[in-house]
């Protein structure tokens, strides 16, 4: 018996995530996806999600908008998850239509022992 056409595929985007559903997406490999931090620069450069990216919220609809395809999926965190939401609504108002609000952010990442990616650690290296 011979199976064509069943591939399997990774974990699907949901508007809303945790922690663990991004890191199951990122073990898939090549998952063609970005993460973008939008707390400000300082914090953002004392640690975040290993491979995130730095868009701070008053500079993310043009950023976004210069940088990804309306098409992408993006998992998106702040400080807060009203940061969050806000984040996510932006992007979506913007045309985005692939956004997951990473509930948590930074710290629920941290606190299951996921890497991460400081300044201070990337200029010790």
């Amino acid at each position: 018996m011979k199976f064509f056409g069943i591939l399997p595929t990774p974990p699907s985007l949901k508007s809303r995530s945790r922690v663990h559903d991004l890191k199951a997406r990122l073990d898939w490999g090549e998952p063609a996806l970005t993460i973008v931090d939008v707390r400000d620069r300082t914090q953002f450069n004392s640690h975040h999600i290993m491979g995130a990216v730095c868009m701070p919220i008053h500079e993310l609809t043009h950023r976004a908008l210069t940088s990804l395809e309306l098409d992408r999926d993006i998992y998106i965190y702040g400080e807060t998850d009203d940061e969050t939401v806000e984040a996510a609504a932006q992007l979506r108002q913007a045309g985005y239509r692939n956004i997951s609000e990473l509930r948590g952010g930074v710290a629920a990442w941290k606190a299951v022992g996921y890497p991460i990616e400081s300044a201070a650690l990337l200029l010790s290296a």
